[in-house]
């Protein structure tokens, strides 16, 4: 039986196992420990698990997150489609230049060479070319310049003689300038390793690239001690020292027919 507390609400009830036959009350008696041990384990397993009653919140939280990444990321994609686009673009603007400058100078630079070279003995002149080391990926390799002088055989650029560098590398200056014309040059001693003979060549070449009317003429400065190559200039320019000041003087001189006295400054 049980016993209920009046009040007309709540009830309490006992379980009164007495009334129990004798042979389940010693099953039941058996069975506890056992129904206790299952307990046990139940509950330290919730314990473990603790349950987390704001994971729905949280879950929210991250869906939001994962959204704003999603969006960046797409972002992110766009942006780097964009630069890659850009950056095939100017690769190939960069190849297209490089091709056409490379091809002009290939082109130019054998006639220039031999206009540099030949002479009375050797009316051909000599033989100048550039070759590119890959041809398929131009930027992974270098460029090959072959020169061979006059009654040369073929020689690796750095067995060349000082002189012979010398008149390669102005050859390969002046095809440069003929693809991209300069108005202007510079010319510090480029004659210091040349003999009397290939000054006189370059000197000619030179003059007849500032005369009006030339195609790509320009104008230049050359730097020359040695007097087979300054006397061809239309103007000579000296520079001075003036003790009484001691500061430079500039003089200057037409090299024409008509000469003048000279111009101080």
């Amino acid at each position: 039986g049980g016993a209920g507390s009046g009040g007309g609400g709540n009830k309490a009830h006992r379980v009164d196992f007495d009334r129990l036959p004798e042979e389940l009350r010693k099953h039941s008696k058996k069975a506890d420990p056992h129904f206790r041990e299952q307990i046990e384990e139940k509950t330290a397993e919730l314990e473990r698990l603790a349950p987390n009653l704001k994971a729905v919140e949280q879950y929210e939280a991250m869906k939001r997150k994962e959204e704003e990444a999603g969006g960046e990321l797409r972002g992110a994609q766009a942006r780097l489609t964009a630069a890659t686009s850009a950056f095939s673009d100017t690769e190939a603007r960069r190849l297209d230049t490089f091709n056409r400058a490379f091809d002009h100078v290939c082109l130019h630079i054998d006639p220039i060479f031999k206009k540099l070279t030949k002479s009375g003995t050797h009316p051909v002149g000599g033989q100048a070319s550039l070759s590119l080391e890959d041809v398929e990926r131009p930027f992974a390799g270098g460029v090959r310049f072959t020169a061979m002088p006059p009654s040369k055989r073929y020689r690796e650029m750095d067995q060349l003689s000082g002189g012979e560098k010398t008149v390669a590398a102005l050859a390969l200056l002046f095809a440069i300038h003929q693809f991209q014309p300069s108005p202007f040059f510079v010319l510090d001693e480029i004659d210091a390793a040349l003999d009397a003979v290939n000054v006189a060549r370059i000197a000619s070449y030179i003059r007849s690239c500032t005369r009006d009317g030339t195609a790509d003429s320009f104008q230049a400065i050359v730097i020359s001690l040695k007097d087979n190559f300054f006397s061809k200039a239309d103007v000579l320019v000296g520079v001075t020292r003036e003790p009484q000041y001691g500061a430079s003087k500039i003089l200057s001189w037409p090299l024409n027919d008509d000469e003048e006295a000279p111009d101080e400054a």
